[in-house]
């Protein structure tokens, strides 16, 4: 079994296209295969095309009710399943963390570390300014 490509002149009979699992029938020698270069055949001897040709159709059939539950299930979830995509690539977009390329935040963020830096010691000092200021604030109003 010779594979043969179309636009090949040959003898009659029945030639079997291995892309599209279809039996093409040549009539008279000296006929040209359909299809072009890309399209290949196999010649096929008269028994086996009919052999053959009932089995396709049979398994055709068969699987044709299979083919058509999946198309119909996969045409009604894709709307779903669009809309769960989209919702969580918004989902993705609100909890992804604030990143600052070469900023690494292994002992928290910036504004933590500087809250902690203060501690009590600040807040004391803080109080005291602010007690230092009312005393000049008192001092020039008396003078």
């Amino acid at each position: 079994m010779t594979k043969l490509s179309g636009g090949t002149q040959v003898k009659s009979g029945y030639f079997w296209h291995l892309e599209h699992w279809s039996i093409e029938p040549v009539r008279q020698d000296g006929q040209v295969l359909p299809g072009g270069a890309r399209d290949q055949y196999l010649r096929v001897p008269t028994a086996a095309a009919m052999v053959l040709a009932p089995l396709m159709g049979a398994a055709f059939v068969m699987f044709m009710p299979f083919i058509a539950i999946y198309l119909a299930v996969n045409a009604a979830a894709q709307p779903v399943l669009r809309i769960f995509r989209r919702q969580a690539a918004e989902l993705a977009a609100t909890v992804s963390p604030g990143w600052q390329p070469g900023e690494a935040h292994f002992t928290g963020t910036r504004v933590e570390r500087q809250e902690e830096e203060k501690g009590p010691a600040a807040e004391a000092a803080g109080q005291e300014s602010l007690e230092d200021l009312a005393r000049e604030i008192e001092r020039r109003r008396q003078a």
